[in-house]
């Protein structure tokens, strides 16, 4: 079985809720679709947890913190330049804050795995490429996208969990009682956010990968003690606590 999560954001209770409910399980090996840090208040101890991963991928937030940010609203350059700072800072040792750049400058963007192709974006942009549910309507980017997915492609990006198919359908995690059978036609699987829910529902969520059975976890974790941190922080900007309880 394998545990496939994205979109941490820095949010070290839900991703210490999501480890303990992986570790639930018969999970052989977790595999992380990228920005493990940007917008929360703990990228150092997020980032130490994901180095256990069997990989972790390049997010665009994980590549502003190595770069200069691009094409980032206010909010999100002030948090990535904060982020940026705490890995900066040579805590616990400075070993680790050299171990932790080392880790996010050898991630990579894409990972193929037998049938699986995992990205953090798109197949078509691996970092940078949202795909959202109502881009079923558009059929010329849908068909470009599945011409690049031999047969079932996993990304995260937009923290909206649900699976599109090659026929242009978005399945949310309800419309499939959270379990969906994989049986050899193409599919792109959003795994949903740990750290930043989009989708109305705060609880952090995730997918094991049985065999060819998709199981959606949502898991509650303290959303309080994220908020009164990211409250503590004066270059986070409140807007990313209170998002948090919303699933927004």
């Amino acid at each position: 079985m394998k545990a496939i999560i994205s979109d941490i954001h820095g949010n070290l209770e839900a991703l210490r809720a999501v480890l303990e409910d992986i570790a639930q399980h018969a999970v052989e090996a977790t595999y992380c679709l990228g920005d493990t840090v940007g917008y929360g208040p703990n990228p150092r101890e997020c980032l130490e947890l994901v180095m256990d991963c069997r990989v972790t991928l390049l997010g665009n937030h994980d590549q502003a913190a190595l770069f200069d940010p691009s094409n980032f609203n206010e909010k999100a350059e002030r948090a990535i330049l904060w982020t940026r700072a705490q890995l900066e800072a040579s805590l616990p040792s400075r070993a680790a804050m050299e171990r932790r750049w080392e880790f996010l400058a050898e991630m990579p963007r894409t990972y193929r795995e037998g049938d699986l192709l995992l990205v953090h974006g798109s197949p078509r942009n691996p970092i940078n490429e949202y795909i959202f549910p109502e881009d079923i309507y558009n059929e010329r980017k849908m068909d470009a996208l599945f011409r690049l997915v031999e047969r079932y492609c996993f990304q995260g990006h937009t923290h909206v969990p649900g699976i599109f198919t090659e026929s242009l359908a978005f399945l949310s995690p309800e419309d499939v009682d959270g379990t969906y059978q994989l049986d050899g036609r193409k599919v792109m699987v959003n795994v949903g956010s740990v750290g930043q829910p989009r989708d109305g529902d705060p609880r952090a969520c995730y997918v094991l990968l049985d065999g060819d059975t998709l199981h959606y976890r949502r898991v509650e974790y303290d959303v309080d003690a994220t908020v009164r941190k990211i409250f503590s922080i004066p270059d986070l900007d409140n807007f990313l606590a209170e998002r948090l309880r919303q699933g927004r």
